[in-house]
């Protein structure tokens, strides 16, 4: 289960990659390390239609037989809770540049970070998004009220994350086809992107902390 990523390149980079047409977010500050219920940039398509840059929280409602827990991570496509929001409006492109897996190691686990290579370049989780309303945030700091969540889709771990984790992986977009195709196509194409990415398509750039700290020259 992935619940920790960095996100280190620029808006510009972000809209450009994505194709959005207008920037939402504010001033997004470099994310070294996005933890659950943390707000992050999200690429969606917007209630007016136009395709935004904007910022949400991690974490998506749970099925109601579950308790009230966020859920961070999408499997099971197939379950009626999530059909609901499988269609284009509903989905979105969720920014990043390397994520974390905990590798088993004694006497506590180790933050493994992942991505496409050393140079940590963009690429985006493929997410679905809603409004909800409800409480957010920590018991010390509750938020109240209406809610814009994301979460993103995983799968089985292809050969470099199936070392430290064999469980799952993120479902990673590298190119515009890609992200074009989970923003806009019919949900059944869609989902022929919930698969690994080719063995050997991953690096490990860090291991140890719980940021990805690049360095200057790779944050642009």
């Amino acid at each position: 289960m992935c619940n920790l990523y960095s996100m280190t390149k620029n808006q510009a980079a972000i809209l450009a990659l994505a194709r959005a047409m207008r920037d939402s977010a504010g001033n997004v500050p470099i994310m070294t390390g996005v933890f659950p219920d943390f707000m992050a940039p999200v690429v969606r398509q917007a209630p007016d239609g136009v395709r935004e840059l904007a910022m949400l929280r991690w974490g998506m409602p749970c099925p109601p037989a579950y308790g009230t827990q966020a859920v961070t991570n999408i499997r099971n496509t197939a379950s009626p809770h999530w059909r609901a929001w499988l269609k284009p409006e509903n989905r979105c492109l969720v920014p990043f540049t390397s994520f974390c897996e905990y590798e088993e190691t004694k006497p506590r686990k180790t933050p493994t970070w992942f991505a496409l290579d050393e140079s940590r370049p963009l690429a985006f989780f493929a997410g679905l998004w809603t409004p909800w309303h409800g409480v957010r945030g920590t018991k010390a700091n509750p938020v109240e009220g209406r809610h814009e969540l994301f979460g993103f889709l995983t799968t089985a771990a292809n050969a470099e994350v199936g070392a430290v984790h064999p469980k799952a992986m993120p479902v990673i977009l590298t190119t515009q086809e890609e992200c074009e195709t989970w923003m806009t196509a019919p949900a059944a194409e869609a989902l022929r992107l919930q698969r690994p990415l080719p063995d050997g398509a991953l690096a490990i750039v860090a291991r140890g902390p719980r940021e990805d700290v690049p360095q200057p020259a790779m944050l642009s």
